[in-house]
């Protein structure tokens, strides 16, 4: 009998087994299509929403606009203006371009020995807002403007050794009177060696 009840439920087991896989084959093929189109659906999403992030950030040009609240809540130092234009990565003549100013107004602004007009400091506050990259836009969109354009760059001097500068015509005349002067000197220092190394020749001769 124990043999029998064994076998039976091993029988119904196996035909169960059978019929769920049976039943549930359909369903798992089905999963697998949905899985697979999901993940196409993923990655199509995500190459749209890289085009979508880049379309977003070529039509936002970085714009250097400041409210006159911040303008005037700001306190920028010769330290933070330093700060900012080290923070931003770029040299005191760009951030001259980026405000309008000479390079010499940002060196006495970091120096502390004059403050930035309103306009200027309007400028550096809203420079705090942007990053190196919205700078770096704003340095290109600045040379790409027709009154930049045609600024020549200043020519480095070459190296070269010193050349002595032409005397004027009163110094010349002075050397050639001076050389005749010291001629005749030179002419009576040159006549007394020669003759101390001819006296002890003659004065042998003669004691000869």
């Amino acid at each position: 009998m124990a043999k029998i009840e064994g076998v039976i439920k091993s029988e119904i087991v196996r035909l169960s087994r059978r019929d769920l896989r049976t039943a549930f084959l359909p369903l798992k093929r089905e999963v697998r299509r949905v899985a697979a189109k999901m993940s196409g659906i993923s990655q199509t999403f995500a190459s749209l929403n890289k085009v979508a992030k880049a379309l977003r950030l070529g039509e936002e040009e970085p714009k250097l606009e400041a409210s006159p609240e911040e303008v005037k809540a700001s306190r920028l130092t010769a330290k933070r203006i330093g700060a900012l234009r080290k923070k931003l990565g770029i040299s005191q003549r760009e951030m001259g371009i980026l405000t309008g100013s000479t390079l010499g107004a940002v060196q006495m602004w970091e120096k502390g020995k004059f403050r930035p007009k309103p306009d200027k400091k309007a400028v550096l506050v809203a420079l705090r807002k942007l990053g190196k990259r919205d700078v770096r836009k704003l340095l290109t969109q600045k040379a790409a403007e027709p009154g930049n354009q045609g600024k020549p760059k200043a020519a480095e001097k070459p190296k070269s050794k010193r050349t002595r500068r032409a005397l004027p015509r009163k110094t010349a005349a002075q050397g050639d009177r001076l050389a005749r002067k010291a001629r005749p000197r030179k002419l009576a220092v040159l006549g007394q060696k020669i003759a101390r190394k001819t006296k002890p020749t003659q004065m042998l001769k003669k004691a000869a």
